[in-house]
């Protein structure tokens, strides 16, 4: 997979793409991911990529050529028409569910807003969707990007060590993940689990479902309704095993 970020400070990003697991996958050859200066586009003598808008208003909005024009750059560079997505607030809400679909994409450009916006004209002849990482506002789409970019990438195949890597963690099968502990068995009077120093699979795999079931039960009672309505068994299930104590 291919992804083009266009931003206005593509430093904000090439910092964060070198390092952790975006560093590695991207060094490994499991994903390409390229950041590109919209301002080299413009056709403006001073390179400005903004004006005032149309209407009245505080601040400033990104003007359509320069985005236009590097988007349209960027699309001759794929071999099939990538998709095309505007970080903004008023964009579909980004999920795991989102994810899984991105990653199934051969390739991906995300356009990073600034100011009081886009000119709403390149969206529309760019048919880019819109897509918010949240009910907030950041001062522009760098960050959003590069959420989208790690959430998207880690679902690519090689660039974790394995599908259990991403498989049992919050969000990816509907419900949040169980709690994690690790060395000393004893820490300030706390004790790991017995179940988990048991050894035995079967039983450490049937608490870990429990509570992942408990932990977003009681942390997203949202997330808990959607989940059973999709999974009555697990209810079932988990009261036969309570009559036959």
């Amino acid at each position: 997979m291919r992804i083009d970020i266009a931003t206005l400070f593509p430093e904000m990003c090439d910092a964060v793409l070198k390092t952790s697991v975006l560093g590695r996958g991207i060094k490994n050859g499991c994903l390409e991911v390229c950041t590109h200066d919209i301002r080299l586009y413009t056709e403006n003598r001073h390179r400005n990529v903004d004006d005032k808008p149309y209407g009245g208003g505080t601040g400033m909005v990104m003007m359509a050529q320069p985005v236009y024009d590097c988007v349209m750059a960027l699309i001759s560079q794929h071999k099939a028409r990538p998709r095309i997505i505007y970080l903004s607030p008023k964009g579909e809400i980004f999920s795991q569910e989102k994810a899984r679909e991105l990653s199934r994409e051969d390739g991906l450009i995300l356009i990073c807003g600034h100011y009081e916006g886009v000119d709403e004209r390149v969206l529309e002849e760019l048919d880019a969707e819109e897509i918010s990482v949240g009910d907030y506002v950041l001062t522009g789409g760098e960050l959003p990007a590069l959420i989208i970019t790690d959430a998207v990438a880690r679902l690519l195949k090689g660039v974790l060590p394995n599908e259990d890597a991403y498989s049992i963690e919050s969000h990816y099968a509907g419900l949040l993940e169980f709690p994690q502990y690790t060395r000393p068995e004893v820490w300030r009077g706390r004790s790991v689990p017995e179940t988990l120093l048991s050894g035995d699979h079967a039983k450490i795999q049937e608490w870990q479902t429990q509570k992942a079931l408990e932990v977003t039960k009681s942390k997203r009672p949202d997330m808990y309704e959607k989940y059973i309505a999709q999974n009555p068994e697990i209810l079932s299930s988990g009261k036969k095993r309570k009559d036959s104590k």
